[in-house]
């Protein structure tokens, strides 16, 4: 009797329908939201093949405020075959029969339903992502909360154009777990330190990316990570990550003023090509440096004076604001282990990696 109870309390799936847990056990991930929804975020690895694109989302939605749902859902099954169709003839058209597609929308509604139909009918076991994006973001938020308290994290510090996010990858190099998240990011984290060739995603996009490189590490083994603020560009760190983080070990790097000032050379190549741009983002420390001293920076620049430029932003401008940041973020970096960059080689970051990497 208790066991039939419990049987019949239990919820169970509709045939086709996956849950969460089920994510990343199909041969493709398939979004059949609009390609704006998409861009904002998705679920790692998945491919966009909307059933409404952009305008004929906003163009349905318009429908159903102004007449009715029964004249949106008429319009809208019209232009769902027909992108399913085209679907059909052009990404469907050679996958074998033994084809397995997990499919999602906003809330695991008619768009990806339909799509799903129309694959089963044909005779692939594709299924329905039960909930859509809204059950894929809620997990993503909770696991957020919950992962970065499973892991061992070593946080590495020092100064600006040290060569930290260099580090970082010479550690991933020789096998070590890194979150890289300033490439997460497409940011420095300065007030230069937006990518010349990649826009920042959205703070989803963003917060998706980090939790699908915090799911694949083991907590057995540590976690390289840089000291970063709250704020990286215009992305927030999430919040249960930096908590975490800052009552971590940590690692500094330290390196003398020219290493550092050759570092910085290449990681900020754009800007040696384009003063002007350079002294736009300038303007933005104007309150805290004053108007002589950024035009003095300026002048640098436009002189192409890079090393001088870069010693001095480093010494009056990024040395104190790190000093700062340090003392009040990551306390135990004060007494941590210091490793020195001699040099600005690959080489020098390798061995230092290999020094702190082997075997974590």
């Amino acid at each position: 009797m208790n066991n039939r109870c419990a049987e019949i309390q239990t919820p169970r799936r509709r045939e086709g329908v996956m849950g969460i847990e089920d994510l990343f056990a199909f041969d493709e991930i398939i979004d059949t939201r609009s390609p704006a929804e998409y861009a904002e975020d998705h679920a790692p690895g998945a491919i966009n093949l909307p059933v409404l694109d952009n305008a004929e989302r906003a163009r349905i939605g318009t429908l159903h405020k102004q007449s009715s749902a029964f004249d949106a859902k008429k319009a809208g099954a019209a232009l769902v075959s027909r992108n399913i169709a085209h679907h059909l003839e052009t990404h469907f058209a050679d996958k074998p029969k033994s084809y397995r597609p997990l499919i999602y929308c906003w809330r695991g509604g008619n768009r990806s339903g339909a799509m799903t139909t129309v694959l089963r009918a044909i005779g692939w076991q594709a299924a329905q992502l039960e909930g859509g994006y809204k059950a894929y973001r809620r997990h993503v938020i909770d696991e957020l909360e919950r992962l970065p308290g499973r892991f061992d994290f070593r946080v590495v510090c020092g100064p600006t154009g040290v060569g930290k996010s260099r580090f970082l990858r010479a550690l991933r190099q020789i096998g070590a777990q890194v979150l890289d998240l300033e490439d997460l990011a497409a940011h420095m984290g300065s007030v230069l330190g937006a990518y010349p060739d990649r826009p920042q995603p959205a703070q989803k996009g963003f917060e998706s990316g980090v939790w699908d490189a915090l799911r694949r590490f083991d907590p057995a083994r540590p976690v390289f990570v840089e000291s970063e603020s709250k704020k990286i560009g215009n992305l927030q760190t999430p919040e249960a990550l930096l908590a975490r983080m800052r009552d971590s070990v940590c690692l500094n790097l330290n390196a003398d003023i020219p290493v550092r000032v050759e570092i910085l050379r290449g990681e900020y190549a754009h800007f040696l090509a384009d003063p002007d741009a350079l002294g736009h983002k300038l303007d933005c420390l104007l309150e805290i440096q004053g108007r002589a001293r950024i035009e003095s920076w300026k002048a640098l620049a436009h002189a192409g004076q890079w090393d001088e430029l870069v010693a001095e932003l480093l010494i009056k401008h990024y040395d104190p604001a790190y000093t700062r940041s340090l003392g009040r973020n990551f306390t135990q970096a004060i007494n941590a282990e210091t490793l020195t960059l001699d040099s600005a080689s690959e080489e020098t970051m390798r061995e230092l990696a290999k020094q702190i990497g082997h075997g974590a």
